[in-house]
């Protein structure tokens, strides 16, 4: 701790605010600090044993007790009682009035405008207002609306959504971080009026700078192709609102997103131009770092001041006002120093993804790169650094990375080492040529951008193809921070062992103290096969360690389980058996759109899908590596639009539908797909049988089989023709109904009936043996858990259905505040009425279960239900 004091503190302080965000504890207060301050002082000023530790200990609890008061203090200061009593809110139409100003830059995105907005009410409130924009012309009015705008808004106040599925994405929690503990929804831009605005302040020459760098990316636009200004927009000054979201998706298969991303690579060049074009015109050594450090803020500023960014400007700022000093330089003091002011500033910044991969990616390659160049045999300096570098920050990014976002291409290494050369040693410098050059002459600007796109055209093309070869993609489970700290400690044994057995073989490391000069024989014999198997050991326990991560969510669970995702008005159901010997998705949700001709303009530049922002994340983080059967029950949209998504994205091996085919683009590619990527297709009929696997059997009840040939028809009408099955796994049975209608079910109670009713001659011959077989047979059908059809529309669920299976539990895939309806009062009424617990996913969110021994353990994302067993 003596030794390097700021590197100890700074890794304390961040320990410290850790554990204050992972546990409640609520006696941490700043009286606490205080007293542990005051102990900190005392131990370290006595001679006592261990005080270094002591000590630590100390600055972590502070650091805790900061955080927890910070995050205490991040509350609401609107109360909805109490802004309606003011006046401000109109109880009749459920509308609020509020003043105030315009915080951040505006985003159009076809017909809505979003940003933050600081209220004049309750102590400057922050809200993120959306507002529904009407007609084209309300939209070309939005695009006028600037940072610092003073506005009267009308419109309705409402909490964000909190995650409705486990693991899903927290709206509300990462609008908390940013402050904001309300959303503003307004209608039409007749509900916004502009006022006069107040005295300056900082918010001008904020939006001084929003309309710096849209002249920069207008100048971007101008110079290069359509298809490329959004990449190059992205790349040079951070503005990502036209990145195609298809070719952000390919980079990101590849493990490249950190090119889109104004990062420290773009600071590294940035400054090594520079300072090179100002030694070329003469400027003394004092003149051109002054110059650095005074242009930096302003670069920071216009590549939009991301937490990377700013980690990265300051360092540079440090090193240098080091080099202007004269002042012996340290990388990790200046890092860590740098961290430690970002974190005392903004606690919440820890919590950041792009914080945390900047900072551990730099400080991985301050500790390692030194390291693995000694290791690597290249004569050639510059391959040895790069590959370092490149073996360095994959290593230390993978575990963040595959935490939030749940794959790596086992091709990220080569793209990294071959691409990002390119990148930033051609397309940066002479992209920012470009847009200079451009801004003083356009055709000479185009000209040059020419040169660039033309090698861009060659990049895109490569990662097209290689991002689309599946074989390369792996699928991870979010980690716990146990197995990430242990891979952190396991290959920090990889390399200080490699470099030990690298010191023996060349006779320098050092000599042996507080040894005997004679040592037994047989310790020094085992002591040279330590030596050997060292590094190879350490090399086995991270391939065990990652087989574990990779294999967590699959091969070590033991129950069967079956979740009913929340994919709003929609369904999706996932089903494993117990070591996802078979992994089943029934449906994927969907997203409805409604456009008339001339509404082009409301077409967002990346719309949300539910299987792409949803569906496919969700599986990615459970460890869902592959499909083994993907269930269409019906091919309506709320149904498969979110599987096109999952087949693009996730392995498929089976796709189950019913036999027929609905015209339309959607449906057309949805096969096209599967077809492109050999899945299986398998036509489920009644009577069919599908074993899954030793747990798991789908008796299928529906639809018969209109053409005995198996031929494919065509229908339009798809509800009637949903695919109904019986699942039985490890002694419990679920019935799944899709979207039939009454019509349906009582086809399906008679077609089971008259199963039941042969042989009747032995049923007949004695009365009590036919009571006492009525019984066996209504037992035998009862169900544990029936997905109630259609959303719980009135037209399915009849009376006669529900008796005739009478389940336990009744499930209900509802979008919440859905304008069909759904699900209807008498659907309730009959399912309440025959004392089932009903379970619906607008009220409960997403309901997981889990299955052993006969027993199903229920639990809900937004109800506090407990979780009692069935069964």
């Amino acid at each position: 701790m003596t030794r390097r004091p700021v590197v100890t503190f700074a890794l304390l302080w961040a320990a410290g605010y850790a554990l204050a965000y992972s546990y409640e504890w609520n006696w941490l207060s700043l009286y606490v600090a205080l007293i542990a301050g005051i102990g900190a002082v005392l131990v370290w000023m006595l001679n006592i044993p261990g005080k270094a530790y002591t000590c630590g200990l100390l600055v972590m609890l502070i650091a805790a007790c900061y955080f927890k008061e910070y995050d205490a203090n991040n509350q609401t200061k609107l109360i909805l009682n109490a802004f309606a009593a003011s006046g401000a809110a109109n109880a009749a139409n459920n509308t609020t009035v509020v003043e105030g100003v315009i915080t951040t830059r505006v985003e159009v995105d076809g017909d809505k405008a979003a940003f933050t907005f600081r209220s004049d009410n309750h102590d400057g409130e922050l809200l993120a207002v959306s507002v529904k924009l009407l007609t084209e012309a309300e939209q070309a009015a939005a695009f006028n609306w600037q940072r610092a705008d003073r506005l009267r808004l009308t419109g309705v106040l409402k909490q964000p959504e909190t995650a409705r599925n486990f693991g899903g994405f927290d709206y509300r929690n990462y609008l908390r971080l940013q402050h904001i503990h309300w959303q503003f929804a307004v209608k039409g831009i007749n509900n916004v009026e502009p006022l006069s605005s107040q005295a300056w302040s900082l918010l001008d020459v904020l939006r001084w700078n929003d309309r710096f760098r849209a002249f920069l990316a207008d100048g971007i636009a101008s110079i290069f192709p359509q298809e490329q200004a959004g990449f190059m927009q992205s790349m040079l000054i951070g503005l990502t609102d036209d990145m195609d979201p298809a070719q952000f998706q390919r980079f990101s298969q590849l493990g490249l997103t950190h090119i889109l991303a104004v990062s420290g690579l773009n600071v590294a060049i940035f400054l090594a131009c520079l300072l090179w074009l100002m030694r070329r015109f003469g400027f003394t050594r004092e003149t051109y770092l002054v110059t650095a450090m005074a242009l930096l803020p302003v670069y920071i500023a216009v590549t939009g001041a991301s937490p990377s960014i700013v980690r990265a400007g300051l360092m540079a700022i440090i090193a240098l006002y080091a080099a202007y000093r004269h002042i012996l330089k340290d990388g990790l003091h200046t890092v860590l120093l740098v961290g430690l002011v970002m974190l005392i500033w903004e606690p919440y910044y820890l919590m950041d993804v792009s914080f945390q991969l900047s900072f551990l990616v730099t400080i991985g390659l301050i500790l390692g790169v030194p390291a693995v160049n000694k290791l690597l045999p290249l004569r050639s300096q510059t391959w040895k650094n790069a590959l370092s570098i490149t073996l360095v920050a994959q290593c230390v990014s993978f575990p963040v990375s595959i935490y939030y976002f749940n794959q790596f291409s086992l091709l990220s290494l080569a793209a990294n080492l071959c691409l990002v050369p390119v990148f930033s040693l051609v397309t940066m410098p002479a992209g920012t040529a470009a847009l200079i050059v451009g801004l003083v002459y356009i055709p000479a600007g185009k000209a040059l951008a020419w040169l660039i796109a033309e090698l861009n055209s060659w990049i895109f093309a490569l990662v097209e193809v290689t991002s689309g070869w599946g074989i390369f993609q792996t699928i991870w489970p979010s980690p716990g921070i146990e197995w990430m700290i242990a891979y952190y400690l396991v290959c920090t044994a990889i390399v200080w062992g490699l470099l030990r057995s690298q010191a023996q073989r060349k006779g320098t490391a050092g000599p042996m103290l507080n040894l005997p000069a004679r040592i037994n024989p047989q310790i020094e014999r085992w002591r040279a096969v330590w030596l050997q198997v060292r590094a190879p050991m350490s090399v086995l326990v991270l391939l065990i360690l990652l087989g574990y991560g990779y294999t967590s969510e699959n091969l070590w669970q033991h129950d069967g389980r079956v979740d009913f995702i929340d994919v709003g008005q929609g369904d999706s159901v996932l089903i494993r058996s117990p070591q996802s010997e078979s992994v089943i998705l029934i449906d994927g949700g969907g997203t409805l759109t409604f456009r008339k001709p001339g509404d082009e303009w409301k077409q967002r530049r990346d719309p949300y899908e539910v299987g792409r922002k949803l569906l496919v994340p969700l599986l990615k983080k459970r460890g869902v590596q592959t499909i083994d059967y993907m269930i269409v029950t019906h091919q309506d949209t709320d149904h498969i639009g979110g599987l096109q998504a999952v087949l693009e994205q996730i392995p498929v091996k089976h796709l189950v539908f019913n036999g027929t085919f609905k015209p339309g683009a959607r449906v057309e590619q949805l096969f096209q797909t599967a077809l492109d990527k050999q899945v299986k297709l398998v036509k489920a009929f009644a009577g069919d049988t599908l074993v899954a696997d030793r747990h798991t059997t789908l008796h299928i009840l529906h639809p018969q089989q209109a053409d005995p040939t198996g031929a494919l028809r065509s229908e339009q009408e798809q509800n009637e023709a949903s695919v109904v099955f019986l699942m039985e796994m490890l002694g419990t049975r679920f019935l799944f109904t899709g979207d039939i209608d009454q019509a349906a079910e009582a086809s399906i109670i008679h077609a089971l009936a008259n199963d039941e009713a042969q042989p009747k001659a032995a049923a007949q011959a004695s009365q009590p043996a036919a009571a006492q077989r009525e019984q066996t047979q209504t037992q035998q059908r009862q169900v544990d858990v029936l997905k109630v059809a259609h959303h719980g529309s009135k037209t399915s669920s009849s009376a006669q259905w529900l008796d005739f299976w009478r389940p336990s539990v009744a499930v209900m895939s509802v979008g919440a505040h859905n304008t069909y309806g759904h699900p209807s009062p008498q659907v309730v009424d009959r399912l309440e009425q025959r004392e089932m617990e009903v379970l619906r996913t607008d009220l409960h969110g997403e309901v997981q279960m889990r299955i052993r021994d006969g027993t199903i353990r229920i639990r809900t994302k937004l109800s506090d239900r407990p979780t009692q067993p069935l069964g």
